[in-house]
């Protein structure tokens, strides 16, 4: 088998020319990258967190970090099988090395370690070490490296790649560490800048809270207001200036019919900046069981226009939908101009109905010798509150006992506050999660005149001021000088030159971002400024303006950094979440509003606190399914870096360059195998198309980085090589040996001790008097073993036992390679000129041995002659081509695997042609080499050529087809990545994210519920093949790891 390897790698490891000119600017970009962007991010693409529980063995990650208690256990089981291999002074040496090198999966900052910020470039093996960190890595425990890379794929292949380095410090080193010294490991965990403010807010340098978004709903027209039910459904309810009222459902999907349509009775036009129309909207805080809603809009009656407080009750046909026919007022006031109409509706925690009512319009509220704000005898201008339970044979509503004005004369006793102009959106504060404390309070943003806007917490019986001020101003100043005016003073105000229309916000309480706890988050509807105030222990209110966050700060999976400047409104879900809805063009006719969820990217709840599990809905009619617009902040092309191409040009009539050497790793057939099908390997790329393999390098699949010492494709032009003889070292103690296993290991679970150096101590760590005696299989020649001081020659080993398996050392029988001039290596066939003997094994050899890979790394080669080196007994006299597995074969499993695109068309995520003729109708199809293709087989289609993502296709019906998106969760996507042998899901991208079929294409799946435990997607939970309600722009894909 011929492994194609690439990786990016310093100037001085590549020794042709031309790939030096290729990969040098591209390396030289992406170090600039890398200076200055990292940020905080684990290996699962999310934010870093707090664990629930300390570590055990990664402590200094337990404050903050990647790892719950599950995966430190994993890493210290782990360590433990490694250490399982050392003598006790071996363990002591090379313990502190692999215990931090295996930690940084843990590390708050482990997505720059390991290269994996952008999911399409390769991601490393192991952590990237600083420079001084490696030297003295490689001093004192270089022959460690094969175990730590022995569990990340094929042991013996890593034994030949590591064999190549451990003995050049330079090589090791390239391997190994990373170039930004700011950011490689141990230097992390000391930078001052890096670390001052880790965990918290990112800010920018002029103090403003870099936050980022999610896309949640789009094509909405003016968005005024989203509520939920509070009935663990996590549904929630959109309203639309024009009088729509819209269910979406906890994954993102809307249904087709609407809540409530009052769009024939809404007085509104489409004029920009309209302030008439639907406005609010709130349902009943016991909404399971009183099954109302209650609706502030605008009507016209008799040409006099009025604000109406109407209720509603749920259909008894459907969950989903108002009865229109159950209107009933419970309150109308005129209006005497068009604007200043107020517009909110909620339930305080005391279950009453507050009602907030504008000034009713004009500048300056111009009515009477007060203003309708400061006068109690009106309605306008005031806050309301009301009781509307136990109304249904009665008054629409009664009025709390307890209401401040109740017994004044000429006072509305529905008044609960006065003295506002506009209030537009106000919020009830759940109270601190774990406290309890500000449960309760009302906050309103109060839109101001000429100067200031203002954000207010309403209190009972409280005088807000308007119109003798202004914020903290005075607006009218006879007014303001009255002695009696004894008004409630903003705990914010903002002058014009920061926006010119206030809307309220929410103080966050949910469980997501616990680094917003307390926040209180609003905006600006004119100038689109996102604002925040935090109070602090003297009860002040500090403020911070909220920007996008730049650079790496939003490279999350679907984050975005941009949003329509009109802000009309905040919501909050039923979890807790915060979000706010805006619009491109304020009209009630455009269809430009979006919904956007507020992210912070610097922390997040740790796995598992947060889930839910919504309550099932029942749904008459159909779904529409959400599809984003905007790009994601991952997606995103960067500025400086050019846009790579991704086809292959026709070779021109200009000089041929001379091909690259060919690297070759020759493996014998696994022996294990019990069947193995023929493959043929494709042919070596052409000149053109390594060349574009090349400048396409940065879109290629996710992939482990193997070592630079072994390059991507090239030619062995010269006439003979050198071989490389395997040695294996086998260490024993003077003591009884510790018993293995078939695969070499030692048997049991290994026993966990105090440690000095606080680790857990396997069972194999021995006494240091006792000291560690040297088997070696190949030469009788022998060496002591031992740990190796710093600054002494290091051509020793330090002391660890090895097994003849999974040890860097593998008892081998040295591969024999034949080659001719000017032609690349070839697996043996029956043409091979010189065939490969097979001599009888002697009685002493055991069966493990036998079993043993022999790997030869011809890395250099210098000549090349025909050599012979005896056959392996478990090598058939017929020529055999290696294995393949189940779904792709090896070969290009290998090279899917290792992130190469496939050297011919029809390979990989191809699109395949419809078959034509016959063969059709037989439950499979004979693919690229005859393979045959079973019903429920899966691929992934990738525009850009990428293995590891591309858009869902399942073969049913002796044809390729798409999965629709519906009900498609991670489970499902899991299902698909174990059919094309990765671990699991990476992340499932809906409408199309991935790409869209054509529409020749047919759609086979939709509806696809799954456990994770399934062999193909037919055995999930599913519509009928073929029965879908939905069309290629729903197309799922998945991104496996």
């Amino acid at each position: 088998m011929t492994l194609h390897i690439c990786s990016l790698v310093p100037h001085h490891i590549l020794e042709q020319d031309s790939l030096h000119r290729v990969l040098l600017p591209l390396l030289l970009l992406l170090l600039h990258a890398w200076r200055g962007s990292c940020h905080p991010q684990c290996l699962d693409y999310k934010p870093p967190f707090e664990p629930r529980q300390p570590l055990g063995f990664c402590k200094e990650y337990s404050k903050f970090g990647c790892c719950d208690l599950e995966k430190d256990r994993e890493i210290a089981f782990k360590f433990a099988t490694i250490m399982d291999n050392f003598d006790h002074l071996g363990y002591n040496t090379c313990g502190k090395y692999i215990r931090s090198i295996l930690c940084q999966e843990c590390s708050p900052y482990a997505a720059h370690l390991y290269d994996a910020e952008d999911a399409n470039t390769p991601m490393r093996m192991l952590p990237g070490l600083c420079g001084d960190y490696c030297f003295d890595y490689w001093h004192q425990c270089r022959y460690s490296l094969s175990l730590l890379l022995e569990d990340l794929g094929n042991p013996q292949q890593f034994s030949n790649l590591t064999s190549t380095i451990e003995e050049d410090r330079r090589r090791f080193c390239d391997f190994l560490e990373l170039k930004d010294k700011q950011y490689c490991y141990p230097n992390v965990l000391t930078n001052a800048e890096l670390n001052v403010n880790l965990g918290l807010v990112r800010e920018d340098p002029k103090g403003c809270l870099e936050l980022c978004l999610e896309e949640i709903a789009n094509g909405l027209r003016n968005p005024v207001a989203m509520i939920h039910a509070d009935d663990g459904t996590h549904r929630f309810f959109v309203a639309e200036q024009l009088g729509y009222v819209w269910v979406y459902l906890a994954n993102g999907s809307r249904i087709d019919r609407p809540f409530l349509n009052l769009t024939r009775a809404v007085l509104t036009t489409p004029w920009a900046g309209d302030e008439r129309g639907f406005l609010c909207i709130a349902l009943h805080p016991r909404f399971t069981t009183v099954r109302k809603a209650y609706v502030y809009y605008s009507v016209s009656v008799r040409k006099e226009e009025r604000i109406r407080i109407s209720e509603f009750t749920v259909s008894t046909h459907d969950d989903n939908q108002l009865d229109h026919s159950s209107e009933r007022t419970i309150l109308e006031v005129v209006e005497p101009a068009s604007n200043h109409n107020g517009g909110q509706l909620l339930f305080g925690q005391d279950g009453y109905l507050y009602i907030f009512i504008g000034d009713g319009g004009r500048a300056g509220d111009p009515f009477g010798k007060f203003g309708n704000a400061q006068n109690k005898s009106t309605l306008l201008g005031k806050v309301l509150r009301v009781d509307v339970d136990n109304n249904d044979d009665g008054a629409p509503y009664s009025i709390p006992s307890d209401n401040p004005f109740l017994g004044e004369n000429e006072a509305r006793p529905e008044i609960y506050a006065y003295g506002v102009r506009n209030m537009w959106r106000c919020s009830i504060d759940r109270g601190d999660p774990a406290t309890g404390r500000g449960r309760g309070r009302m906050f309103c943003g109060d839109v101001g005149q000429n100067k200031y806007e203002e954000v207010d917490l309403i209190v009972k019986g409280g005088n807000y001021g308007w119109r003798a001020k202004e914020g903290f101003s005075c607006y009218d100043n006879k007014l303001c000088q009255n002695s009696s005016l004894d008004d409630v003073l903003p705990i914010f105000a903002y002058p014009h030159k920061l926006g010119k229309s206030v809307t309220g916000g929410y103080i966050y309480r949910g469980c997501q971002m616990p680094n917003l706890n307390g926040l209180y988050i609003f905006g600006d509807f004119m100038s689109g400024r996102l604002m925040s105030l935090k109070e602090n222990v003297t009860g002040e209110w500090q403020y911070n303006e909220i920007c996008m966050g730049r650079d790496q700060t939003c490279r999350f999976p679907r984050l975005i950094n941009n949003y329509h400047k009109y802000i009309i409104s905040f919501a909050e879900d039923e979890a807790g979440e915060l979000y706010f809805l805006a619009t491109r063009a304020p009209s009630a006719a455009a269809r430009a509003g979006v919904i956007y969820k507020i992210v912070d990217p610097s922390r997040r709840a740790p796995p598992g606190k947060c889930s839910i599990k919504p309550s099932p809905v029942k749904i008459k009619g159909k779904l529409i399914h959400f599809r984003p617009k905007e790009e994601f902040v991952v997606n995103k092309k960067p500025t400086t870096t050019p846009v790579p191409t991704t086809t292959t040009r026709k070779p021109t009539t200009t000089t041929r360059k001379s091909p690259r050497k060919h690297i070759r790793i020759i493996k014998p057939p696994m022996p294990t195998r019990k069947t193995t099908r023929k493959t043929q390997l494709p042919s070596p790329p052409t000149t053109a198309t390594r060349s574009t393999l090349q400048t396409t390098r940065k879109t290629t699949v996710r992939k482990t980085t193997l070592p630079p010492t072994i390059k991507a494709t090239a030619m062995i032009k010269t006439t003979s090589a050198t071989t490389i003889k395997p040695t294996t070292v086998k260490m024993a103690m003077a003591t009884t040996p510790a018993p293995t296993t078939p695969t070499g290991r030692p048997t049991g679970a290994p026993g966990y001790q105090t440690s000095p150096i606080g680790y857990p101590t396997p069972k194999s760590a021995v006494n240091p008097s006792t000291k560690p005696i040297v088997r070696i299989n190949s030469k009788p020649t022998s060496r002591a073993v031992h740990a190796v001081p710093r600054g002494e020659a290091t051509s020793i080993r330090p002391g660890y036992r090895t097994s003849p398996v999974t040890s860097s050392r593998i008892a081998q029988t040295p591969v024999i390679m034949t080659a001719q001039p000017r032609r690349p290596l070839q697996h043996p066939s029956s043409t091979t000129p010189q065939p490969l003997t097979s001599p009888q094994p002697s009685a002493s050899t055991t069966p493990l041995k036998r079993h043993s890979m022999a790997l030869t790394s011809a890395c250099y080669p210098e000549r090349l002659g025909v050599l012979t080196t005896p056959q392996p007994s478990y090598w058939s006299h017929k020529p055999q081509r290696p294995p393949t597995n189940t779904t792709l074969p090896k070969a290009q499993e290998e090279k899917l695997w290792l992130g190469e695109k496939l050297d011919r068309p029809g390979e990989g995520n191809q699109i395949y042609k419809r078959p034509r003729g016959r063969g059709r109708g037989h439950g499979y199809k004979r693919g690229r080499r005859g393979r045959r293709l079973r019903v429920g087989s899966v691929r992934l289609v990738s525009t850009d050529g990428l293995s590891d993502r591309g858009r869902v296709e399942i073969f049913i019906r002796g044809e390729w087809g798409t999965v629709c998106d519906d009900l498609f969760t991670s489970k499902a996507g899991t299902v698909v990545c174990r059919q094309l042998g990765f671990a699991t899901a990476l992340a499932v991208m809906k409408r199309a994210a991935l790409g869209e079929a054509h529409s020749s294409v047919r759609i086979f799946l939709d509806d696809v519920e799954c456990d994770g435990g399934e062999r193909s997607l037919l055995e999930c939970k599913r519509a009928m093949v073929g029965k879908h309600d939905c069309s290629h722009e729903e197309d799922v894909g998945v991104i496996c790891g």
